[in-house]
């Protein structure tokens, strides 16, 4: 027989310290550091450790002792189970100071680089009802709380697994449980036309006798929702069906009527049979049952044009902000530029030639256009790129020019022959950071400045360091994307070195 494992310890009265990544809180454990969820520092709790490695070990609070000074009370209703906000327990202040103490350590531990002084944290203009897009899922199984479990138990109900197996849910799916959904009565992240919405498309399938889609077995009618809104008060609902072979289509547009009538605020209602093993939308035909098939997003005196499959930053007033940043830092005189007034440098950096990396659908392409002589934008995307052009034609912008392919590839030294030696390179890159080949291309196209925008301010810092050969940070500006969520948006200005 094998020895049995030795059970893991209750850490009794212990303190929480600090802050630490993906949500979670941290303290010190003889040689350890051990993290714990949905606590915020200053809690004195006792904690079940549930995980111990050789260097750190992961727990769970089973009691508060004394709760700490530093707490805001939750106001979602699904907080501690849903993943989605863990930050809700901190104020907004403490939320913000985190998040640019996270930018700080990662820039310096990890890029080891020599750093101006920070500016000061952006935060959110909004910190609920703050995003234009949410994605909902359908299941057939329900998860249920740590709670919901236990009653079933002690009301003798049969155990299966960790949910509620046909009762249906519309909500988010959960960590670690990709076949299961926890319903959500109401999420504060978006307009709450979003939750009248999905629980009368719940209530609605519930009525009808609709399937809910069963992600292990395949089968199910309604799959998935997606919700896009827009500073211009247009809403967008695409609904995911999965038809069987005996049909489903006359069920799907029955709900989409339904809905039609009873919610007119909705200006694009549109929908897809996705006959794939994931709910991924790129590759899918995205049909019209009511309005446009997209909506307009604005920022300043510019329209944007959202499709389904467009991307567009999740916050839009907070996305105003980020980009205000990105063009200042890409226009602002440098030192070099005020003491050479008569030089070729500065008539350039007057209408400079811009390349925009990883552009996207051209947002921030478009919105620098008007001070830029040309501004070149690349992305991986196709269906983006058609986007970006679109976007530039509605606004009258024709300085813009558009390619598709993968960065590496597309961003080679032939392209910068003909295209031109950019004068500023604009670089949004995804959390991965940049392709070393694409931060190899970008010392050799020796741009005068290079702007920075990341949303992993760790692999960001990775690349500056690689970027320090040539490239000095003059300054770095982190902004709060994601209010009661440990993400945080930064945003670095590089300058070439002079000598």
């Amino acid at each position: 027989m094998g020895r049995s494992k030795k059970p893991l310890p209750l850490l009794e009265g212990v303190t929480i310290e600090a802050v630490a990544a993906e949500g979670k809180c941290l303290l010190h454990w003889g040689d350890l550091v051990v993290f714990v969820p949905w606590c915020v520092p200053g809690d004195v709790c006792d904690i079940q450790i549930h995980r111990k490695k050789h260097s750190f070990a992961e727990g769970e609070v089973v009691r508060f002792v004394e709760q700490s000074k530093v707490r805001a009370v939750p106001f979602c209703q699904h907080f501690g189970v849903c993943g989605g906000c863990k930050w809700q327990n901190l104020p907004y202040d403490e939320q913000l100071r985190f998040k640019q103490q996270q930018v700080f350590d990662q820039l310096t531990r990890i890029g080891k680089i020599e750093l101006p002084e920070f500016r000061p944290i952006l935060g959110s203009v909004k910190t609920q009802e703050y995003r234009n897009k949410l994605d909902f899922g359908c299941a057939n199984k329900r998860y249920l709380t740590k709670e919901e479990f236990q009653r079933r138990e002690e009301s003798g109900e049969r155990r299966e697994g960790a949910s509620l197996k046909d009762v249906p849910a519309i909500g988010f799916h959960i960590t670690g449980a990709f076949d299961k959904i926890l319903p959500i009565e109401r999420c504060w992240l978006m307009d709450d036309i979003q939750n009248r919405i999905r629980n009368e498309i719940r209530d609605y399938a519930t009525r009808e006798g609709l399937s809910f889609f069963d992600l292990r077995q395949q089968v199910g009618l309604l799959r998935d929702v997606i919700f896009r809104n827009s500073a211009s008060g247009e809403l967008m609902v695409i609904i995911q069906f999965h038809y069987d072979e005996t049909g489903g289509e006359r069920e799907a547009k029955a709900l989409l009527q339904h809905i039609a009538d009873k919610f007119p605020e909705i200006t694009s209602l549109l929908y897809l049979d996705n006959q794939k093993c994931n709910d991924t939308i790129g590759d899918q035909q995205i049909l019209t049952f009511k309005g446009t098939d997209h909506i307009y997003e604005l920022m300043e005196d510019l329209r944007f044009k959202v499709g389904p499959k467009s991307f567009y930053q999740t916050n839009t007033e907070q996305a105003y902000h980020l980009y205000s940043v990105v063009r200042e830092f890409a226009f602002a005189p440098s030192p070099v530029t005020l003491l050479c007034k008569q030089s070729e440098q500065v008539r350039a950096h007057h209408s400079p030639l811009i390349y925009d990396l990883y552009t996207g659908t051209g947002t921030i392409a478009n919105f620098v256009a008007k001070k830029a002589g040309k501004v070149i934008g690349i992305e991986y995307v196709p269906e983006a790129i058609e986007d970006a052009k679109v976007n530039s034609e509605v606004n009258g912008i024709t300085n813009t020019l558009f390619y598709a392919g993968d960065m590496k590839d597309v961003l080679s030294d032939d392209f910068i022959r003909e295209h031109g030696r950019p004068d500023v390179i604009i670089t949004d890159p995804p959390r991965a950071g940049m392709h070393p080949d694409v931060v190899k291309t970008i010392l050799r196209a020796a741009p005068e400045r290079i702007v920075y925008v990341s949303c992993n301010p760790a692999t960001q810092a990775r690349d500056l360091q690689v970027l320090d050969t040539d490239y000095r940070v003059v300054q770095v500006q982190p902004v709060d994307m994601f209010p009661h969520t440990p993400h945080v948006e930064n945003v670095v200005l590089l300058e070439r070195r002079t000598s």
